[in-house]
């Protein structure tokens, strides 16, 4: 079976084609569009129209590669920013009638579940682990271990919420970092009550940032072919300090940080510091597998009946 996955994150859509069979999948395309959906006004739950109408021509190219690739089985999987905004379910059916994709509008929860299941299959969870995905829209944190899930939740402080409503000074004001760590104090309290409950021995980051990170780390590694590898914590330490005491202008001159990250990464620097320190985490690995070869895998396991 030909499937192919569309993730419509807050910043940007994804999509990505494979072969399937019950023991294996083949990637075969993939690519993504940054169409910026949570520009402007996601905390008013709202999607302006220049990200709707960037959303929809997306969705239409995405259509043609999966016309060419004669795609058996499509899965639109959509999250925070369409799940939260007032106009989502209006772009749900916009997406259908003027792109012929149908849309699953995922749950906190059912993000969490797909991501777990991406992860799982890299090959990270060789512990008691913290599974966090820094989303535009929503921070996703799954506790596991090598037999399961242990414990899940989906919260709205991704990175694109988290800069529009704290974001105010360049570089990031210590009054600036404050407030985004008061928030994290109100929003994560079950967080750490879990971490002291399960104990993870280390955080894995699901794509996304934690890419990003490896990348700006470690140049020199090929990420489209490492499912799974080790980030230096001391390392990370060292390179979350530099951006957040950067400027803009600073951190896009930065080698193997793209523009759609160059202020959002320090956000997700801010998110990262705080986890490690709520939780005692000290190691530190990243999972290129996310909520897209979640539900790959998920149509895998149909497929193994």
């Amino acid at each position: 079976m030909t499937a192919a996955v569309i993730d419509l994150g807050t910043n940007t859509f994804h999509l990505i084609i494979a072969q399937i069979s019950p023991d294996n999948i083949e990637v075969l395309y993939k690519t993504n569009i940054p169409v910026k959906l949570g520009e402007g006004r996601i905390n008013d739950h709202i999607i302006v129209p220049e990200a709707y109408e960037r959303g929809l021509l997306a969705l239409e190219t995405f259509q043609n590669e999966i016309r060419k690739h004669q795609v058996d089985k499509v899965k639109a999987i959509a999250t925070s920013a369409i799940r939260s905004a007032g106009n989502g379910e209006n772009f749900v059916k916009a997406a259908r009638s003027y792109a012929g994709i149908t849309i699953e509008v995922a749950s906190g929860d059912q993000e969490a579940e797909y991501i777990f299941n991406g992860v799982k299959a890299s090959g990270a969870i060789r512990e008691t682990s913290l599974v966090m995905d820094i989303g535009g829209g929503s921070t996703e944190f799954i506790i596991c271990d090598e037999n399961g899930l242990l414990w899940k939740k989906s919260y709205n402080i991704g990175a694109a919420r988290l800069m529009q409503a704290y974001f105010n000074s360049d570089p990031i004001s210590q009054s600036d970092r404050q407030a985004i760590t008061s928030h994290l104090d109100n929003e994560l309290a079950d967080l750490k009550k879990a971490c002291s409950i399960y104990k993870p021995m280390q955080l894995i980051g699901s794509a996304g940032a934690f890419e990003t990170f490896t990348a700006m780390i470690d140049g020199q590694l090929d990420l489209n072919n490492t499912p799974s590898t080790a980030i230096d914590l001391e390392a990370y330490r060292i390179l979350s300090k530099t951006l957040q005491h950067s400027s803009h202008s600073e951190r896009a001159a930065m080698p193997n940080l793209i523009p759609l990250r160059v202020d959002m990464i320090v956000i997700a620097a801010i998110l990262t510091d705080y986890v490690i320190a709520l939780s005692g985490i000290e190691r530190l690995s990243l999972s290129t597998y996310d909520l897209k070869m979640g539900v790959l895998e998920n149509l895998r396991q149909s497929e193994a009946g």
